[in-house]
């Protein structure tokens, strides 16, 4: 009995050393489990993607082979930066490809390892570039629906479509959260060119802005970036028209945007008809919506959600600078009246909401 009891003891504690040291792993397994799952839930809600480790210097040899020499059938626009054509790298990436003639130069690629940086479901992505040839190329992610521009107008290829509030208010949402986003970084980005037809949409209608940053690129690489804008833009912030003092701000994004919302909500070309701003500018309470909502809505709105964006749209477009809002509220106001008219017709209706795809959305109605 003598000599039992000290083995019974001496198995009892080795047998709770044993225990604890298990309950200490499977702690330590948890909490490794718990913060990969955070992690992994933070980085999927969250809209901002990672910051890339600079953009891919892309030979010429490949952009060549991927636009079959930049042919005139690949060709398929124009912009600040230069022309545009569509491409397909070797690896199946389709891209859109920004070219002009220029001397290499190490500012450029400074230049578009930030640009590269700014990433976010809503803004389209600068993938590469390429200095070769006495030739500047941008590689972008090719975006295949084309921009809200060309839905609202049309062009020499295909008409507009006719787009619903709904959709609309949708398309606003995501630009309003692709700009907010610029904004929203330390120190902030300004886009300096925002504009109806520099906000594309993919395959879905998800907008994506594009062309951020191109006019401060230009102009810093000694080219007439931000003086080469036509001086009766009705984008630009006419007070900055007024003063030729083109020093462009988050405020003046702010008024882009708001007379993009003019072009959204109307269908009309600012360009051509700058007395729908002024209309914006000068809304009251007794205003009649019927004057400048686009008549191709016919599914119908209400009358309130549409009053309240034109009210929202009126504070972006106010003259004074300093008296318009933030991005970050003019994207959650957008929101709220987005989400109020969807309760509000479907009330209407009486009938229950189904989820469609944006794909599905748009291909009818021409």
């Amino acid at each position: 009995m003598s000599g039992l009891l000290p083995a019974v003891l001496g198995g009892a504690v080795g047998g709770l050393t044993l225990l604890g040291i298990v309950i200490v792993v499977i702690v330590l397994c948890l909490r490794h489990h718990r913060r990969n799952s955070d992690s992994s839930e933070s980085s999927s809600s969250g809209q901002a993607l990672p910051e890339s480790q600079g953009a891919r210097c892309v030979t010429l040899e490949e952009l060549n082979l991927a636009t079959r020499n930049f042919s005139n059938e690949n060709l398929i626009g124009q912009g600040m930066f230069g022309e545009v054509y569509k491409g397909l790298l070797q690896d199946g990436t389709i891209v859109a490809v920004k070219r002009r003639h220029s001397p290499p130069s190490q500012e450029f690629i400074q230049e578009v390892n930030y640009l590269s940086s700014l990433q976010h479901r809503n803004l389209v992505k600068l993938l590469g570039y390429c200095q070769e040839n006495g030739m500047q190329m941008l590689v972008y992610e090719y975006i295949p629906n084309g921009s809200v521009s060309t839905h609202l107008h049309g062009n020499s290829h295909a008409p507009g479509v006719r787009l619903e509030f709904k959709h609309r208010l949708s398309i606003a949402h995501g630009a309003a959260k692709g700009l907010s986003h610029l904004h929203s970084l330390t120190p902030p980005a300004v886009h300096m060119n925002f504009k109806t037809s520099n906000v594309l949409v993919d395959e879905d209608f998800i907008p994506k802005v594009a062309d951020i940053g191109i006019p401060g690129l230009l102009d810093r690489l000694g080219v007439t970036g931000l003086s080469s804008r036509e001086p009766n833009d009705p984008f630009v912030d006419p007070r900055m028209r007024e003063s030729m003092n083109l020093n462009f701000s988050i405020q003046s994004d702010v008024y882009s945007f708001g007379v993009f919302i003019v072009e959204l909500v109307s269908g009309r070309r600012a360009v051509s008809d700058q007395s729908i701003i002024q209309w914006v500018q000068n809304l009251h309470g007794s205003s009649d919506i019927s004057a400048i909502a686009d008549n191709r809505m016919t599914s119908g709105f209400t009358s309130e959600s549409m009053k309240e964006l034109l009210r929202l749209t009126s504070w972006c477009v106010n003259p004074m600078s300093e008296q318009r809002p933030s991005m970050s509220l003019v994207e959650a106001e957008i929101h709220r009246i987005r989400e109020q008219e969807i309760s509000l017709t479907t009330v209407m209706t009486g009938r229950t909401p189904t989820v469609t795809l944006g794909s599905q959305l748009f291909r009818t109605s021409r």
